[in-house]
């Protein structure tokens, strides 16, 4: 596998080689096939995610996954031919007084690579795709083998349609993934988590390839004492069932005002279960992916109540661990003043479960956000703009919703992206275009050249030292 899939990048690398410039109406057109293809086999494709989940409903993944990916790669299609532009930039002086101009020209960086992840086993595949594709480069997809059937989907009919020196897939486990990340890319992708990219940064170290990661972190929510309570706990709880938790931006730890806590909690769980009457085999909502992930999840919360902590559930059950090896549907946890050492508040969850910590002094939130990993978000709920202001000022992270959650994420023209332990460099929009582009930068020289008339040709004069040092200055 690792020599075909050399091979084939070989072959990309060769392909751009022989055509490395490429018209808007070809990148169009490139991008045109994918949306055919995904249009087409749709539902193919909503059925694979339904049996990798044991049970996603295959309305959410045509929403979430399907419909995701065809905005980002319609949004790029459609805007594609002003990015591409040559920027124009001022030259020093006085060669700008001679003639000389200079500019910025955006050239497709070859073959990138793009290594998906499963919990949108589509969307972070194309997503990232449509930036690259618009930018004028070819890719290779790698699938997450966590959900093979849509890894199997997404191969077969993408081999079917579209030619693999412009997108090829390949698909297999840990060790197929490894051996991808150690290709000489021209750029690679990877969404997953914090600790498996770090192992894809090491291994593209040794090629100097350029890396977008898309990891996670413990994505916090302040709650203001001049929130509307209710408003904020409904879209909580909306946001923190959405594809069952499992989201790279989904909330893992809510901040409420000390004496708003237990009412907050009230109403986080009652609206879940509005949401959700019932969790088993309930179409609506989102199982855990499987039986491995389902159990971390339970286990996260259960060890923090056999240490104490106070858990909250939405629905009455015997035990998380026996629905983990079940039905997969965990409702709502609410785990509520975890000590820093749980191992609940040291991992992102990645299921429906939340901590909940409460604060007197919004300094206290500031501070408690600062001492762990900068994370994917960071959401705001309240009024009180200078507060508002004060939070976001203060803090580090990919990116922020205010008064809702997930929301940025979902924005074309706006970079998507983590910081520090979340990731690096973004997609979307025109800035994904920039990331997956190589900015040249061209000048042109003036007609004469006047730097013998300037002194600045060697053998220099006596006093071309002093000369030089006069001009040192802070002015």
């Amino acid at each position: 596998m690792t020599d075909s899939m050399a091979g084939l990048l070989e072959r990309q690398q060769a392909a751009h080689t022989l055509q490395m410039s490429v018209s808007a109406a070809q990148r169009r057109e490139r991008i045109q096939q994918v949306i055919n293809v995904v249009v087409e086999n749709h539902q193919a494709l909503a059925e694979a995610m339904e049996a990798d989940f044991g049970g996603r409903s295959q309305g959410f993944s045509i929403m979430n996954d399907i419909l995701g990916s065809l905005a980002c790669l319609k949004y790029t299609r459609d805007n594609l031919e002003p990015w591409m532009q040559n920027e124009n930039r001022d030259v020093f002086s006085p060669y700008d007084q001679l003639g000389s101009t200079a500019r910025v020209e955006y050239q497709p960086k070859g073959s990138v690579g793009v290594i998906g992840t499963w919990n949108a086993p589509l969307y972070t595949l194309l997503a990232p795709l449509a930036c690259a594709l618009g930018a004028g480069n070819r890719v290779i997809l790698k699938p997450s083998e966590v959900t093979p059937k849509t890894a199997e989907t997404i191969e077969r009919i993408f081999s079917q349609h579209i030619d693999p020196l412009l997108v090829a897939v390949v698909t297999g486990g840990v060790d197929v993934s490894a051996s991808f990340s150690a290709l000489p890319f021209d750029h690679m992708v990877f969404t997953g988590s914090t600790t498996v990219g770090k192992k894809i940064m090491r291994a593209a170290s040794d090629n100097l390839v350029p890396v977008t990661l898309e990891l996670g972190g413990k994505s916090p929510v302040v709650v203001s004492e001049s929130a509307d309570l209710a408003e904020a706990c409904k879209r909580l709880a909306l946001a923190k069932s959405n594809n069952g938790g499992q989201v790279c931006v989904s909330p893992d730890i809510i901040y409420f005002p000390r004496a708003k806590l237990d009412q907050a909690a009230d109403l986080l769980l009652e609206n879940f279960r509005t949401f959700f009457p019932q969790m088993s085999d309930n179409p609506d909502f989102v199982p855990v992916v499987n039986q491995h992930h389902c159990s971390r999840v339970a286990q996260l919360v259960e060890q923090a109540q056999a240490a104490g902590v106070e858990v909250r559930s939405s629905h009455d059950v015997a035990s998380l661990s026996d629905i983990a090896a079940q039905d997969k549907r965990l409702p709502l946890q609410l785990v509520i003043s975890p000590s820093k050492d749980e191992r609940i508040m040291q991992e992102e969850i990645f299921g429906p479960a939340l901590v909940l910590l409460p604060y007197d002094d919004i300094s206290e939130v500031i501070n408690d956000i600062n001492s762990r990993e900068k994370p994917l978000a960071l959401y705001y709920f309240g009024e009180d703009q200078a507060e508002q202001a004060n939070v976001l000022a203060n803090t580090t992270s990919g990116g922020v919703s205010i008064n809702d959650c997930l929301m940025h994420a979902a924005m074309h023209d706006a970079p998507f992206g983590g910081v520090g332990a979340s990731g690096m460099g973004h997609y979307h929009g025109r800035e994904g275009f920039l990331s997956f582009s190589h900015m040249r930068t061209v000048f042109v020289a003036p007609v004469h050249d006047p730097r013998a008339e300037w002194g600045m040709l060697p053998p220099h004069y006596e006093g071309f030292k002093e000369a030089m040092a006069a001009q040192v200055t802070a002015d």
